[in-house]
């Protein structure tokens, strides 16, 4: 179980994340959602590590984890997607993810090992770049990719560390529309295993209806929703705070019926990929 105890930060006098608690068990994806500059994505950052507390503590497994840094947290199966891409842009495809499965797996004492489990480190690199319908692109640069392929590219190295915990940050963002269907198909393959806790930041409120067992609300900072989907959509704090809408006004008739543009409502444009929340 991943859990947050009263997590805080502060810059300045500003209050990013304001004691948020909040448990995660594995078998849930929970949809993690709120208007631009709810905290969502530092929220995040608390969790895996990128940013330290002001206060408050994070647990993974029943194990404070609140001061180790990001690879103590990668290693101990706490596994981060981000908005922009971390990749190594002078490796190709293939080498992405062959270096992400090696960190996961230790070489062998002896030549027939070490032989075998590079092997297998190739045969199963090469199956991730399949998942994500990467194979005809297998030796091009991760420079040379357009966005939609990076995301893709980003997910299979994921994947590759075979974490405990998924955290994906808009996973979907600046993708084309033929290129959604991959990676929300990988969400919902890792979702069928039951070992696995997922969270998952997103704005395209048909892809949390979907997915998510749970929602949870930030609002400057705060929690203040958590609940199953229809009960938080409906929820009046949510139509107010988030949204905006008077208490009388329905969420559904708000927002439209599909295709339903990003939630909330923004403006013209809207390709969110570089924008923190």
């Amino acid at each position: 179980m991943l859990e947050t105890r009263e997590l805080t930060i502060r810059f300045g006098g500003h209050v990013a994340v304001d004691a948020v608690s909040c448990a995660f068990h594995p078998g849930t994806l929970t949809a993690i959602v709120g208007p631009n500059g709810a905290g969502k994505t530092t929220y995040f950052n608390l969790i895996s590590g990128q940013l330290k507390a002001s206060a408050g503590s994070v647990h993974l497994g029943g194990t404070d984890i609140t001061g180790e840094p990001v690879s103590a947290r990668t290693h101990r199966g706490l596994g981060r997607a981000f908005q922009l891409t971390q990749l190594f842009p002078n490796l190709t495809v293939a080498e992405n993810v062959r270096l992400a499965v090696q960190s996961r797996r230790r070489e062998g004492l002896d030549l027939w090992s070490v032989w075998s489990d590079r092997r297998e480190t190739r045969e199963r690199a090469q199956e991730l770049v399949d998942r994500v319908q990467l194979h005809d692109r297998s030796a091009a640069l991760a420079s040379s990719l357009p966005h939609g392929d990076q995301r893709k590219l980003e997910v299979a190295m994921l994947m590759a560390l075979e974490p405990s915990v998924y955290m994906f940050d808009e996973p979907t963002a600046g993708m084309s529309t033929s290129d959604v269907p991959v990676i929300l198909d990988l969400v919902r393959t890792l979702k069928r295993d039951r070992t696995k806790t997922i969270l998952l930041v997103e704005h395209k409120m048909d892809v949390v209806r979907e997915l998510a067992d749970r929602i949870i609300v930030l609002h400057n900072g705060r929690l203040v929703a958590d609940g199953e989907p229809a009960e938080v959509i409906a929820s009046p704090i949510v139509q107010q705070a988030y949204l905006g809408l008077a208490p009388e006004v329905s969420l559904p008739a708000a927002i439209g019926s599909p295709p339903i543009p990003a939630f909330p409502l923004e403006g013209e444009g809207g390709d969110r990929a570089h924008r923190e929340q």
